[in-house]
């Protein structure tokens, strides 16, 4: 039997950091290895973090480095072998070479169990690795599996199997009525959406213990472990849980969330950076570059230095045209009306809202 081993990435960013102090502070017999994937390109704020998380962890962060022996950041020398062609939303380069591979190179064949933070509040899966020594996890959340687990187990196909192993776990609250769900099959009427939702409705532990239980008929990682103490953690964490994790802990929230205020027509207004990763994100929403440049001018200097031969972080302008005096103006207006129309807010980070409605971004950086 492989031993398997328990991973977690650090991006830099509020939800990876608090992941990591979770699962010390709840988990500590797991030998947990902690890891970033650095592409040279990060905020000071980024690694300030990593190294308070390092204090914080007794442990150290295993840095990745894609093009080890390269004398030029990884995002540098990756961006020379394309000519200068910059990353975008349809050619995600950066993804690919500077945080998937040196990741799948660092688990390399080994089992891998992938502690992924994303929250109970979201509604994405993140990273899933098609790799079958790599299965992740995600602790925040009502449901701890990923996809590709759940629709196996609520598979019509699987039914009769998952059913007979229900029976020997199940308790007597409830039993009846979660095995009245898991006979129902899937349809056009009852997906599978429906189905998981009634079931971790019902008992969140008691699917847990069945999913587990049906892992260990699979090849997945988890099927090399007798024991997985996440199946007893019903707790479901929320944007305010993971601020109040960092704050309480110690270790702080990265200092590109501190908000500050702005003032443009005689309206006040306040922004920040809602995401970890490089300074020049082309997933950042324009009012994030207009901070970049006001409150990092050296790092959108060399942002805008990227800009050449056509090749351009925003699609549809430059730079160079977006911070003309008239361009912030208006970007600054627009982002006040986006922040009047949500006037009740669920959280006092406005700017990661307005983000979660624009998406999320390559959930891959948050690995």
């Amino acid at each position: 039997m492989k031993n398997v081993r328990h991973v977690l990435g650090i991006s830099g960013g509020k939800d990876s950091g608090a992941l990591a102090i979770y699962m010390k502070d709840k988990y500590p017999h797991l030998d947990i290895e902690y890891y970033t994937c650095d592409t040279g390109k990060e905020l000071d704020e980024t690694y300030q973090l990593i190294d308070n998380l390092e204090i914080y962890l007794g442990k150290k962060i295993i840095r990745l480095k894609a093009f080890e022996g390269s004398t030029d950041a990884p995002f540098d020398h990756k961006l020379k072998t394309l000519s200068g062609f910059l990353p975008s939303q349809q050619f995600r380069w950066c993804t690919k070479s500077l945080k998937l591979e040196p990741f799948e190179k660092f688990v390399a064949s080994d089992n891998v169990i992938s502690y992924v933070g994303i929250r109970g509040d979201e509604d994405r899966d993140g990273y899933i690795s098609r790799k079958p020594n790599i299965q992740t996890i995600f602790p925040f959340r009502k449901n701890i599996w990923s996809e590709d687990v759940i629709a196996k187990i609520l598979s019509n196909n699987n039914s009769k199997q998952v059913l007979n192993l229900y029976s020997i776990i199940a308790s007597t609250k409830n039993s009846n009525r979660f095995k009245e769900i898991l006979k129902q099959p899937l349809s056009i009427n009852f997906t599978q959406v429906q189905k998981l939702n009634l079931l971790l409705g019902i008992n969140i532990k008691e699917f847990n213990a069945l999913v587990f239980s049906f892992l260990k008929t699979t090849s997945y990682p988890l099927a090399q472990e007798e024991y997985f103490a996440l199946i007893d953690n019903d707790e479901i964490l929320v944007r305010d849980d993971i601020f109040r994790i960092l704050e309480e802990s110690g270790v702080g929230v990265p200092q590109y969330y501190n908000k500050i205020d702005f003032e443009v027509n005689g309206k006040e207004g306040q922004y920040s950076r809602s995401r970890s990763g490089c300074y020049f994100c082309f997933y950042q929403q324009k009012i994030e570059w207009i901070w970049l440049y006001e409150q990092h001018p050296d790092k959108f200097q060399l942002a805008l230095e990227y800009e050449k031969e056509g090749y351009t972080w925003n699609q549809d302008e430059t730079l160079t045209d977006l911070i003309k005096p008239e361009r912030i103006q208006g970007i600054k207006e627009e982002y006040l009306k986006r922040f009047e129309k949500n006037s009740q807010p669920k959280s006092e980070y406005l700017l990661d809202i307005l983000n979660e409605a624009e998406g999320e971004g390559c959930a891959a950086c948050f690995i």
